[in-house]
Parts: C-alpha cells; structure tokens; sequence
C-alpha cells in the first residue's frame, strides 16, 4: 500500500466500538471461509476497523476497500495511518468508490476479486439496494466464489431476540425503507446468482454471520 499523506489525525477519527467487539469472532469464521481465496472486496468498509484488522490477520488475502462517495475520506485516512506503520499490512488496498445501486464499472474492480465481505448493511439497505447488491455480484465479480455477510437476520419472519426488534424499530424510525431483512430472502437472492449457504454461524449481540460459496 502507498505511503501516502495523512489528511486526519488517527484521533479524530470515527470510532466503532462495535467493530472492535465483533472483529475477533468474526476473523474466526474468515480465517476458514477465505483460506481459498486470493483477493477479497469488502462492500460498507465503513470506519475501516475491520479491513485493517482482517487485513493484517489475513495476509495471503488482497483486502480490497470501498464504500459510498461520502466515506472515501475516513477509510482513506485510517487506510493511510495504517500505511505508515512499521508492521503495516501489504496487501490492504485504499478504497473504491462503490454504490451497489449503480453499475460496478469502477476502477479498480478487477475481475479476479473472488470473495466479498460485508457487514453490518444489509439492514441499512432498503430491499431494492439489496436485491441490487446481489445482483452485482453476479455482473461485475465472475470469479465469486465465497460471500461472507455479517448482520442480523430473521428466521422466517421471527426476530431472533427483542434486542433486534427493538433495533428494527429503531432503523424503521430513521428510515422506513430500511429493516433486518428474513435470512430465507436473502438465502434466495443469493441462489439466483449461483450462491449456496454453507454455514451459518452465531455471532455476539445476537448477530449472525453467513458464508455462501459458488460451485
């Protein structure tokens, strides 16, 4: 990765105390689902807590970053601190501006990327951006072959605990459009592009965590 200029004080910026909660149990599942696979796009990077982490813990991976336009910043800034560390990881990339909504044709997207991870979107996502994001994967990434998505989830229309429903109504309150979506739906959009469950896996906070392969 490019030593380049740092634009924020590590200090200032966001924090997810969440990611550093949850990074570890999910480096677990990671570290089995992507042993196979050689470059890995993460879809939401967010505050980039996770890519660096993942990153360093997964060396043989290419870790790449993106999310929406206006997060660029804050993932480029925490990419960059990393950077300029002694122990810093080689293979993390800074990120692609990519809305899942629109046509993949970035550059930078390569075509050997063949694992994605994404977590904690989902349910920020109203359903067509959903439906949009698998159907991505099918266009843009032909050598997908594992899909890990980190979240909660329903089972056949049930919320798993009061804590998420109090979180649905949470999301629904700031936006309709968004809610945690029933694991048998998003099973569904994944076998339309090729996509198989292979485990689902408890996480904390009553999150899940969903590895698919293809083929």
């Amino acid at each position: 990765m490019p030593r380049l200029p740092i634009a924020q004080p590590l200090s200032q910026l966001p924090f997810s105390q969440a990611c550093e909660n949850n990074k570890a149990p999910i480096l677990a599942v990671l570290t089995q689902a992507f042993s196979l696979n050689q470059h890995v796009l993460e879809i939401g990077s967010g505050t980039a807590q996770h890519a660096v982490y993942f990153a360093a813990s997964l060396p043989h991976l290419i870790w790449q970053t993106s999310d929406q336009a206006e997060y660029i910043e804050i993932i480029s800034a925490r990419c960059m601190h990393e950077g300029k560390l002694p122990n810093a990881a080689a293979n993390l990339r800074l990120p692609l501006t990519l809305d899942v909504t629109a046509p993949w044709l970035v550059e930078g997207l390569t075509p050997d990327i063949d694992g994605v991870f994404t977590a904690n979107t989902l349910h920020i996502m109203s359903k067509n951006m959903v439906g949009a994001f698998f159907t991505g994967l099918g266009l843009y990434l032909p050598q997908l072959k594992t899909l890990c998505i980190y979240g909660p989830f329903n089972y056949q229309g049930e919320f798993s605990s009061d804590s998420n429903h109090q979180f649905d109504t949470f999301l629904k309150q700031r936006d309709p459009a968004s809610g945690i979506r029933d694991i048998e739906w998003i099973c569904s959009l994944a076998s339309k592009q090729g996509l198989t469950l292979e485990q689902d896996v408890a996480m904390p906070a009553n999150n899940r965590l969903l590895h698919f392969v293809r083929g």
